[in-house]
């Protein structure tokens, strides 16, 4: 990973703004593809191939939210949105859609650099062929699936490395700081309600396919999942 050089996919309108970020992550090694033709920002993104997706909220023609939407719907390629406070950032909007994290404006680009580079490590390199079974339940780490029965559905990242977390030291309390540090790889730039909503998502995929209560919350301190009987 230290030797690549990741291809940043930028969906940024503002000229000043998207030039600054650009010189920046240059400085850094990273090849940087700006978009050009806001109207067909999907098929720039498909002809680059990115390693990461930097999504503007306000683009014309079609806000952030409908291209994450349409990435996320054919591919798994990481997407941190970039919004200025005055957008007013749908967090749980945008975690729905699929979005990994975001950053308001404005905001200093080596909190950029940082989160992305967490962002890049998590998604590249952290994976193992593995599965992790609670009762009925089996956790395929190799494509992030979780099945019960017939039935399975598959998690997003963060998704999937919480119930990882959980699972794996059931009957434990584990808490907010230590899942964000597992996720995230820091705890210094991320808002909690991240956190909140990406527990809210799982719970609901995990009761789409009948796994009912397996998340508990322990209030104050954290959440765990029940020790196997």
């Amino acid at each position: 990973m230290r030797n690549r050089k990741w291809k940043i996919f930028l969906v940024e309108d503002d000229k000043v703004i998207a030039e600054e970020i650009e010189r920046y992550l240059k400085i850094w090694n990273y090849e940087i593809k700006r978009v050009k033709d806001f109207q067909n920002v999907f098929n720039e993104f498909k002809n680059f191939h990115p390693d990461l997706v930097l999504m503007d909220v306000t683009l014309p023609f079609f806000n952030g939210y409908h291209w994450c939407k349409v990435i996320r719907d054919n591919s798994k390629v990481p997407i941190l949105f970039i919004s200025a406070a005055d957008e007013n950032l749908n967090l749980i909007m945008a975690m729905d859609l699929g979005a990994d994290d975001y950053l308001t404006k404005p905001f200093d680009l080596e909190v950029l650099q940082i989160k992305m580079r967490a962002l890049l490590r998590r998604t590249y390199e952290y994976f193992e062929t593995k599965n992790i079974y609670y009762e009925d339940i089996i956790l395929k780490c190799d494509n992030m699936i979780v099945s019960r029965e017939d039935s399975e559905v598959e998690l997003t990242k963060n998704e999937f490395k919480i119930l990882e977390v959980l699972l794996e030291k059931p009957g434990k309390i584990i808490s907010r700081d230590e899942i964000i540090n597992k996720i995230w790889q820091t705890d210094s730039y991320i808002d909690d309600n991240t956190l909140t909503v990406n527990i809210m998502r799982l719970r609901k995929k995990l009761e789409d396919i009948k796994i009912f209560g397996l998340i508990k919350t322990k209030k104050g301190v954290g959440y765990y999942v029940p020790p196997v009987n």
